[in-house]
């Protein structure tokens, strides 16, 4: 049984983090955003075989995950021609294959029963089967109607407060068998959402949905990205390393250092090869990537950086998120959600 996660977006939403870092090794913690997703895969033994669809720096991606050693599932990279849209993405990458696929939107996390799923098609012997998601404010997004079967009856772009029936929206998160992709014209960019779902109640074909209330978000924007981060520091959502450990409690990798006189508030993150000097404080949701350090008298909260990125003396950073191998000067002051690019530099007293 193979999965494809769609992977192939530029991240435009989350630029400038996104021009050097294709946003499926975006990283998440100390671990890059598709190893989640990638865990959920392997609840099902079936599945042997991941296909990453790419299109937007594919090399950058393979050279974080291989071939999947070390994964417990083999990856293999299909690169798309052009882009295709999500169902013309789906229909190249699953060329070749006929037994049941799952399929991810590349920009997910969620904590979603993926045996679950996939047990709701085959009970349903379903063409399709949709995970679906509640949200506290639908009409911001494209609804999802079901009947009292589960069956999908309509799909509802962006309504109005009137046009409101339920709260469910597109989780990106599919059973499909391939068998109906005949439908998807070769080569051309097409859309799973406004082309092949709604062709499958056009056909009378069994298009089910299962219904998850656990959790999910979109990453593609800073202040998504920056929300998961604090849903794990707070216990939210358990997954990678923060599963089975103390939200409150700072995590901070044996590889660390950190010098006497620092201080480490949590629910933090210090990743192996980070450096806190003396006098520095690390306070709630700050997360340090792999290898950055923190200059003595410097003070950090509710912030994100990078791996190799260095933070001058007693510089007073609260809010941002910082890309990698930038250099933040001496004095500097940053309040408030700026998002700073790979190897920007700040010089000595800036405020921002």
């Amino acid at each position: 049984m193979k999965a494809i996660l769609l992977a192939g977006g530029k991240g435009t939403r989350l630029r400038p983090l996104t021009l050097h870092t294709p946003k499926p090794v975006v990283p998440i913690f100390d671990r890059a955003f598709l190893h989640y997703q990638i865990d959920l895969l392997k609840q099902i033994p079936e599945i042997d075989e991941v296909i990453l669809s790419l299109n937007y720096q594919p090399r950058r991606i393979e050279e974080v995950f291989g071939e999947g050693e070390g994964m417990g599932v083999r990856i293999r990279y299909v690169v798309e021609p052009a882009p295709l849209g999500t169902g013309g993405a789906i229909r190249y990458a699953a060329q070749g294959i006929t037994d049941t696929l799952v399929v991810f939107n590349g920009d997910v996390m969620t904590s979603v029963d993926v045996k679950a799923v996939l047990a709701r098609h085959r009970a349903a012997q379903a063409k399709a089967t949709i995970v679906l998601t509640p949200v506290e404010n639908p009409s911001a997004y494209g609804l999802v109607e079901t009947d009292a079967d589960g069956r999908v009856t309509r799909f509802l772009e962006k309504p109005k407060p009137e046009e409101i029936t339920c709260d469910t929206i597109n989780a990106g998160i599919y059973v499909l068998e391939p068998d109906t992709f005949d439908r998807i014209p070769k080569d051309v960019s097409y859309s799973i959402e406004r082309g092949y779902f709604p062709s499958l109640n056009e056909r009378g074909e069994t298009f089910v949905a299962y219904v998850d209330r656990g959790y999910w978000i979109d990453i593609g924007t800073p202040e998504k990205y920056v929300q998961v981060h604090r849903d794990m520091l707070d216990g939210r959502f358990a997954a990678g390393l923060y599963q089975g450990a103390d939200p409150q409690q700072p995590m901070v990798s044996p590889q660390a250092r950190i010098d006497d006189g620092a201080t480490i508030a949590g629910p933090c993150f210090i990743d192996a090869g980070a450096h806190v000097k003396t006098d520095a404080e690390i306070g709630p949701y700050t997360v340090l990537g792999r290898g950055a350090v923190v200059e003595d008298g410097a003070r950090l909260q509710n912030t994100i950086v990078w791996p190799n990125t260095r933070i001058g003396q007693n510089s007073v950073i609260d809010g941002p998120i910082l890309g990698r191998n930038c250099h933040i000067g001496r004095n500097v002051t940053i309040t408030g959600a700026a998002v700073l690019g790979d190897k920007t530099t700040l010089t000595d007293y800036t405020h921002l």
